[in-house]
């Protein structure tokens, strides 16, 4: 139904700042074959597990979408948004894709009607083998990249990946382009030492690699200096939440069981704390807690 020769990436972000270290997105214009015009969403999770509420993320950001989209056309109906979530994280994805699964089916028995839905296109890379990963070389290597990123073994498989890539550094934008898969790497994870990126690099592509890596070098150690300050008080802000989610626990139920404590402070996520602390001052009792807290863990 797309006439995807049309596509047209727009400017516009509609990720909630507090969240963009989660999330990121691209918008899309596209004309329809039958002459209409509507949007493609993309929202990209950058977690190690799947936000079971991305239904009522995407739902704010096409709402977002509609208003602007509204003004620019005034006095007509809005466009359709096709939602496409990528997800990459180690936990298997088990939200369902339609948004009315956000819903308790007893409680809103009889009131379907009046229940906001819509379905979105889900893109869960860990369910892919890498030989069905295709497409040209660098949606490729970003894609191999992006799924393994989180994994134990990246290491292992940086050699293949970056191969790929040799055909396309004669050029500069294939330069510019490993800068970018170099940034990725060092920020999304610290699994890997610079200098073990460096030897990898200079390995798998030749001569090449060694004229790129000393100053992207430069730039990451000046870059790690601000990210050490970034980090420690994100430790600071990750310990307070786990405090106030077991104050909250104690303050309700009194005796909180080892157990519960000990996961509560195995996790060092923000936005799961945060999201635990609600859970703990609406929860009916402390079992519903527990049960919460083994469903966002899955």
């Amino acid at each position: 139904m797309l006439d995807t020769t049309t596509l047209e990436l727009t400017k516009d972000s509609f990720v909630d700042k507090d969240l963009r270290e989660h999330f990121s997105d691209l918008l899309y214009k596209v004309n329809l074959k039958r002459g209409e015009s509507a949007y493609v969403y993309v929202l990209f999770e950058h977690k190690s597990y799947p936000e079971p509420l991305i239904g009522l993320h995407l739902l704010r950001y096409m709402v977002r979408i509609w208003k602007q989209s509204f003004k620019q056309i005034e006095g007509k109906l809005l466009r359709p948004i096709i939602p496409v979530v990528v997800y990459h994280g180690q936990a298997k994805w088990r939200s369902g894709i339609e948004f009315n699964a956000l819903f308790d089916s007893e409680s809103t028995e009889g009131l379907e009607k009046y229940l906001p839905d819509f379905r979105y296109i889900l893109y869960d890379l860990s369910q892919y083998r890498d030989d069905d990963i295709k497409g040209t070389v660098t949606l490729k290597v970003m894609l191999l990249l992006t799924k393994h990123i989180f994994s134990e073994d990246l290491w292992e498989r940086l050699p293949e990946i970056f191969k790929l890539l040799r055909d396309i550094l004669d050029k500069r934008s294939g330069i510019e382009y490993l800068e970018t898969l170099l940034r990725y790497i060092t920020s999304g994870t610290d699994k890997i030492r610079h200098e073990d990126l460096e030897k990898v690099v200079t390995e798998v592509l030749e001569d090449r690699g060694g004229n790129i890596m000393p100053t992207i070098a430069e730039e990451l150690m000046e870059k790690g200096i601000q990210q050490g300050i970034q980090q420690g008080i994100q430790q600071g802000l990750i310990q307070n939440a786990r405090e106030a989610v077991i104050e909250s626990l104690e303050t309700r139920f009194e005796v909180v069981p080892q157990s519960i404590l000990k996961r509560i402070d195995d996790i060092d996520n923000l936005s799961l704390l945060k999201m635990l602390h609600k859970r703990s001052i609406l929860a009916a009792s402390l079992e519903q807690f527990k049960e919460d807290l083994a469903k966002l863990m899955e």
